[in-house]
């Protein structure tokens, strides 16, 4: 219905746009071949050639290029000679690919006075690009591929110079999605004559240090008089007991509670269990101010953080540890959200490095925003049953709570 297609439109408006169009732009590009002595070269006329075409038709213009040893001191001074010739990117087509930063391009690069921003890209054919800048000037140490004109991972590479976008080590590894290009004639051994090896066994993979913030510091407006955070259930547990002893239960540690209104009765409730406490002075602001004072007392030395609610009692330490478990920035799962037949729901286990986005946060909301803003650092994990969506913050919602039932 049109009220579904308004909707959409609007969230789609919120977040950054789904396709923009960047021009080229006509830059100088020098160019550095390296000779090793008593080594068969590479025709470098045919490289020259090569690169040549690229850059014209990314409406660039290609300095003489500069030929000399492969050797530090020598590409370093060529690499000079071409930035006072004012190249605004520099390639460097050496006599062999590199093998790692400390190759003798790469040595090259920061014996010029520059830096190695990322090695290597998940691009084949491509895989062992360097990139790094000497000043404002991005500089490429170009992989063995790129001595044919043949498509290759230096192409997505450039194309971004040009259009005068960032090429940052998030950005390259994303280029791994699609990155298995047509097979070049310059590979030993081709595709087609290959054959399958036996799949190694996993890599054994170091648990991360994963801590909890259990949020307790609101003023329980829509269930005045009462604070719901201390109503007990038909045992006597209050609801924050309940909450933190669940927390307890799961592998995240530390676990801290964030305290705000009624701060002495909440800390007695949980006296003798094993907790950091965070006291949100400005707690009235709302839920931001609650966050970031959780956050500002983790450890340095965490790695992620649950960020759970004080009335979300039904959810349980085995729910958290599939959070946890499913959890590894490095293969992209930075923020891993629980849901229950598609529906998003609650704690939510957050990469540190999200911390300084969340400590910009103001006013009484969360950090669910941000997960748009990073939709390709997201995991989902589906739950059998429906704890994560439920919170209970009015005395109506508490009564239908399993344990809640003598709520008057």
């Amino acid at each position: 219905p049109l009220s579904v297609l308004r909707v959409a439109e609007a969230l789609a408006r919120q977040g950054p746009p789904l396709l923009s169009i960047h021009p080229f732009r006509s830059l100088k590009v020098g160019l550095v071949l390296t000779e090793s002595a008593g080594r068969k070269e590479r025709a470098p006329e045919g490289t020259v050639e090569a690169m040549r075409e690229r850059v014209q038709r990314l409406c660039g213009h290609l300095l003489p290029p500069e030929r000399c040893r492969h050797e530090v001191p020598a590409l370093a001074d060529a690499l000079g000679r071409l930035r006072r010739a004012g190249a605004q990117l520099l390639l460097i087509a050496g006599a062999s690919a590199p093998v790692d930063r400390r190759d003798v391009a790469p040595a090259a690069i920061v014996r010029a006075g520059g830096a190695i921003t990322h090695f290597g890209m998940p691009v084949d054919p491509g895989a062992l690009l360097c990139l790094g800048r000497i000043d404002d000037v991005p500089a490429v140490v170009l992989p063995g591929c790129a001595h044919s004109s043949g498509p290759n991972g230096i192409d997505w590479v450039l194309r971004r110079l040009f259009a005068g976008l960032p090429v940052r080590p998030e950005d390259l590894m994303r280029m791994g999605v699609g990155g298995l290009l047509k097979d070049t004639d310059a590979r030993p051994l081709p595709r087609e004559r290959a054959t399958d090896l036996p799949a190694p066994g996993p890599a054994p993979r170091r648990p991360s240090k994963v801590a909890a913030l259990v949020l307790a510091a609101g003023r329980s407006r829509r269930m005045a008089p009462l604070n719901k955070l201390l109503v007990p259930d038909d045992r006597g547990v209050p609801m924050v007991a309940r909450v933190v002893d669940n927390v307890l239960d799961s592998r995240a540690r530390p676990v801290v509670v964030v305290t705000g209104h009624d701060r002495e009765r909440v800390e007695a409730i949980l006296a003798g269990r094993p907790l950091l406490f965070a006291h949100a002075e400005d707690y009235a602001v709302g839920l931001s101010a609650s966050l970031k004072a959780g956050l500002a007392a983790l450890p340095p030395d965490v790695e992620g953080v649950v960020v759970c609610l004080g009335d979300m009692p039904l959810v349980t330490g085995a729910m958290i540890d599939r959070l946890i478990a499913a959890f590894n920035p490095a293969e992209g799962r930075a923020i891993v959200l629980p849901t229950f037949r598609g529906k998003q729901g609650n704690p939510m286990l957050w990469s540190t490095e999200f911390l300084p986005e969340m400590m910009r946060i103001t006013g009484d909301v969360g950090a669910r925003h941000l997960v748009g803003q990073h939709a390709d650092r997201v995991a989902e994990v589906e739950m059998a049953d429906d704890a994560v969506l439920r919170d209970f913050d009015t005395a109506e919602t508490l009564k239908t709570a399993p344990g809640f039932a003598g709520i008057r």
